[in-house]
């Protein structure tokens, strides 16, 4: 399968896919991006626009993810600007943008992941642990889903999300790359049901199980 990995940070969400699919991340910081692509040499890495990649390429792919840039949509920033530490912001509408573009456009599986925003959000979404989803396929809950650490040191978050940082010299601050990846399990979840058949409930509605539920029943 042809994965589109967009605003791919160091690849949280793509940490325990494996490397059966053939995966393109789009980063725009070089420093990130190289960092992916250590962690992930197989991937073809590119550094750049992904909002204006995703409009050029999106039909070479069968799955998409991507996590546009959330701290206009979050509740932290608006608190800071509450207390004077930040100024006011347009939300940034690129988010809804593509989550418009691909409802209507895109014809493989995608899924849109963000912040739970300041506002009640425009778009109906699905609540996993402290982020909102957007897809076209159905996402249940995942036991254990709980909050992300984002008041933890480096290295206990180094751990949780199997990333070790300490070799590399960057500009932007270690502990917020860190806190941007997405918790690698819910990656894993989601891809898994992106990737499983549909099952039937007793009720005629569809849900769908992971790779892994399926595996203990």
């Amino acid at each position: 399968m042809k994965i589109l990995n967009l605003y791919a940070g160091i690849g949280g969400n793509r940490k325990l896919w494996g490397d059966e699919h053939e995966v393109t991340a789009v980063e725009y910081k070089e420093e990130i991006a190289k960092i992916y692509q250590d962690f992930f040499p197989k991937d073809k890495v590119v550094i750049g626009d992904a909002h204006k990649y995703l409009l050029e390429h999106f039909q070479e792919f069968d799955f998409i993810w991507a996590s546009p840039p959330c701290p206009s949509h979050s509740r932290v920033r608006l608190t800071a600007v509450a207390s004077g530490q930040n100024k006011p912001i347009f939300p940034d509408m690129k988010l809804y943008e593509e989550i418009l573009f691909l409802q209507q456009y895109f014809k493989g599986k995608w899924v849109i992941e963000n912040v739970i925003p300041w506002y009640e959000p425009l778009i109906k979404a699905k609540k996993i642990g402290g982020h909102l989803y957007w897809g076209n396929f159905i996402i249940p809950e995942m036991k254990g889903n709980g909050t992300r650490e984002h008041d933890s040191g480096i290295e206990v978050l180094q751990k949780r999300k199997g990333f070790d940082l300490s070799k590399y010299s960057t500009k932007t601050d270690k502990k917020l790359i860190l806190r941007n990846c997405v918790e690698p399990e819910f990656g894993l979840h989601i891809l898994e049901c992106a990737t499983t058949k549909p099952q039937k409930t007793l009720f005629g509605s569809q849900i769908l199980k992971s790779k892994s539920e399926v595996q203990h029943e």
